[in-house]
């Protein structure tokens, strides 16, 4: 019997370094992988001994092009048991519901970084196969770019959306950090529309997906003949930025040696490409985004504070979807509907049961997760509304005999009014939450709130005091 460290994988690829790439990272945690360069061989490979013993298949989208769907439910009619991820640089939410409904398991948008990969690979092979349709899929919808799509009334949660409209109109640097999955993304990007820098150059870097040794010339660029290997000059992402925003996603990967030279980037506002004799003034914001709280790895050493302090002078923090799961039902609403616009998908409600069971769940992939788990159930949804009878894999899960928390089934249309035993919530919190709300629908534009709630500016920043509301920024 094969051991898992010994679990065999099939790429379906015809890019050299893109199949060095996955076969190096796939090779780290014990996978043996074939490498096939058409949709042919791929097939035959499916007959061979060694094709008897694959666990998964990858498949870049470029190998069968428009035919993408008929070689993954070929390939899928022969070994139907067999997990199979599609890499594809195209964002198109048909492509996606076509390879889905073929019976790819996921959907992953190039360039997509090592450890989604990787992570997509993990979740698509777990034994556990009732928690197959769990598996935190890729983004299928293009993300929004308005604070307005950003949807919740959670208190936490409208802070952090307040605290992010107010900081937008700024130029100081931001650190978000949350759980992966809590939309930390969409919040940058929602960020830089409302800047003033929103017609600017803008660039995200993902840190894990970038290998430590080609981190620095991406940061910073470099000279000709800087190290062996440099035969031209690069130019870094400060200098392409300047004027603009650049955003650093992950940076808690970061490695203390770059770390100590961003400091310095940031105290100084100059940048010196590796092997320069000179510096670069810029003027560049970062906002940098982080799935690990920074304050715990400078008590451990992991992170250094004088980086931490420059990067933090507007500090957001996103919650876990467990600790704002009266937004579930607004959230489901808003996804089945964004669903409904897209080519190959149509308009869906969701019954009381189905929400009943998905706020039955604690959603450890957070906001990420529960859009993919709609998503899936909206491809092979026959009727006109999700119900229980949908999320099959997640009843298992969460157990049909065992009813939610009544707080969880509650939905949050607007503010909530009543506590989980059905009293009235206290006036001083309906309030906080109204004022919450008003702050993150104006974008934190105070004199707007405050006449939007019949008050004066006086009047509101008291209550802002009093109710103990962080709006700082």
């Amino acid at each position: 019997m094969t051991e898992p460290e010994q679990r065999s994988l099939l790429l379906i690829d015809r890019d050299p370094a893109q199949c060095r790439l996955v076969t190096a990272l796939a090779g780290r945690e014990g996978w043996r992988t074939l490498t096939v360069d058409d949709s042919e061989k791929a097939i035959a490979t499916l007959g061979t001994r060694e094709g008897m013993q694959l666990s998964a298949i990858i498949l870049d989208q470029c190998v069968p092009g428009d035919q993408a769907a008929e070689l993954i439910a070929e390939l899928k009619d022969r070994r139907p048991a067999l997990p199979l991820l599609m890499l594809t640089a195209s964002t198109s939410p048909q492509l996606a519901v076509e390879a889905m409904r073929a019976g790819a398991t996921d959907y992953l948008v190039k360039p997509v970084s090592p450890d989604r990969l990787m992570q997509a690979l993990r979740n698509a092979t777990k034994r556990e196969a009732a928690r197959d349709e769990l598996t935190p899929l890729s983004e299928k919808i293009p993300a929004r770019l308005d604070f307005d799509d950003m949807v919740g009334n959670a208190s936490s949660f409208r802070d952090a959306l307040a605290k992010a409209a107010k900081a937008a109109r700024g130029h100081g640097h931001v650190l978000i950090e949350g759980e992966s999955g809590t939309g930390k993304e969409m919040l940058v990007r929602a960020m830089h529309a409302a800047s003033p820098r929103a017609k600017t150059a803008f660039r995200m870097i993902n840190i894990a997906g970038i290998s430590a040794n080609s981190l620095e010339s991406r940061l910073f660029g470099h000279e000709k003949g800087a190290f062996p290997g440099a035969f031209d000059q690069q130019v870094g992402a400060f200098q392409q930025c300047d004027g603009g925003t650049l955003v650093l996603d992950e940076v808690d990967r970061l490695s203390l040696d770059v770390q100590d030279r961003l400091a310095k980037v940031l105290q100084t506002g100059s940048v010196k490409p590796l092997g320069a004799q000179y510096g670069f003034k810029v003027d560049v914001r970062v906002i940098a985004a982080s799935n690990l709280p920074l304050a715990a790895m400078v008590e451990t050493g992991h992170f250094r504070s004088d980086l931490l302090a420059l990067l933090s002078r507007t500090s957001i923090t996103l919650p876990p979807l467990r600790e704002r799961d009266r937004d579930i039902g607004a959230l489901t609403r808003y996804f089945l509907h964004q669903f409904g616009q897209q080519p190959g998908l149509r308009a869906l409600g969701v019954t009381s049961d189905a929400l009943r069971l998905l706020g039955s769940f604690d959603w450890p992939g957070n906001v990420r997760q529960l859009q993919a788990v709609l998503f899936r159930a909206a491809v092979f949804c026959d009727g006109d509304a999700l119900t229980e009878e949908d999320f099959p894999q997640l009843r298992e899960i969460v157990g049909q005999s065992e009813p939610a928390p009544r707080g969880r089934i509650r939905e949050s249309a607007g503010v909530q009014l009543y506590t989980e035993d059905g009293n009235l919530r206290p006036l001083e919190e309906i309030e906080a939450d109204v004022i919450r709300l008003a702050i993150g629908h104006y974008r934190g534009r105070m004199t707007e709130v405050a006449r939007r709630l019949g008050i004066g500016r006086s009047t509101l920043y008291r209550k802002l005091s009093d109710l103990g509301i962080d709006n700082a920024a």
